[in-house]
């Protein structure tokens, strides 16, 4: 059975990342947590040496919090009435991205599935500040769901790479796992920098290829920055999902330096899944 976090302050953009998650995974037994995190908006050196004032406060919040995740949580189970799935509700006094932490450790959670809760303009979508924290420190895979997005299954996803890491079957588990469930065709995306590709990065293609099998089409790029292949090849293909690696060697944390995405223009228009470094 899978655990799934999913992460809500209640708002559109939350509720749109859990709908698709319950969707994404409609076939099989999942168990969703319904995270709600608060802070007092007083949070200081006075909340914490108890201010007459702010006695008791927490509690309220605490209880409002509850309620509205038991409210959503008996939404959920009357829109989408799938037996496989169940929820628990958890509230905590903590940051978001605390909370998360805490909880994938406690909770042994598989996945978590967010919204972006960034800016966004007609064409790109920049990642909140708590999406690009829990992105980049989540020892677990992440989906974010972009605002508005409707759902549909991801029979073709897109997964740019370099072959600059040693990839492992267990450590793409969970992409396997969505390409099998829903007969996805992976597209492998390489961006070349104007030269052959050494040999241990056709070793490490090979080893890709291998874990893959024939669930992949493989595409090379020539001369081309890496942020606009993707917007072009998605332009081109319907694609479904973006998937990419957090990793060192790859370019995945530059996307989230907020000036580069401004001035490039990284079109988040489909759900992107984030696997944590090998």
């Amino acid at each position: 059975m899978k655990r799934i976090l999913l992460p809500t302050d209640f708002s559109d953009n939350s509720k749109g990342a859990i709908s698709y998650a319950l969707q994404l995974f409609k076939e099989e037994e999942c168990t969703f947590f319904l995270l709600h995190t608060y802070m007092p908006p007083v949070y200081n050196a006075e909340y914490l040496v108890g201010s007459p004032g702010l006695i008791g406060l927490g509690d309220v919040m605490q209880e409002t919090s509850l309620t509205q995740l038991e409210k959503l949580k008996s939404e959920l189970e009357q829109e989408y009435d799938n037996l496989k799935h169940s929820f628990v509700v958890h509230t905590a006094f903590n940051t978001l991205l605390g909370e998360v932490e805490e909880c994938i450790e406690a909770e042994n959670i598989d996945l978590v599935i967010m919204g972006t809760k960034g800016a966004t303009g007609a064409q790109e979508i920049l990642f909140g500040t708590n999406t690009v924290h829990v992105i980049k420190r989540a020892q677990c895979p992440v989906i974010v769901v972009p605002p508005k997005f409707e759902y549909e299954n991801p029979l073709e996803i897109l997964f740019p790479t370099d072959y600059e890491i040693n990839y492992k079957e267990d450590k793409l588990a969970p992409l396997l796992h969505i390409a099998e469930k829903h007969g996805s065709q992976i597209n492998v995306l390489h961006v070349s920098t104007g030269y052959e590709l050494t040999a241990d990065q056709k070793n490490k293609k090979a080893g890709l290829e291998k874990i893959l099998g024939n669930k992949a089409l493989y595409h090379e790029v020539s001369n081309d920055e890496i942020i606009h292949a993707i917007n072009s090849f998605q332009t081109k293909e319907k694609i479904n999902m973006l998937v990419m690696i957090q990793n060192k060697h790859t370019f995945l944390e530059r996307l989230f330096i907020e000036p580069v995405i401004k001035k490039i223009g990284f079109h988040v228009t489909v759900p992107f899944l984030v696997m944590p470094q090998f």
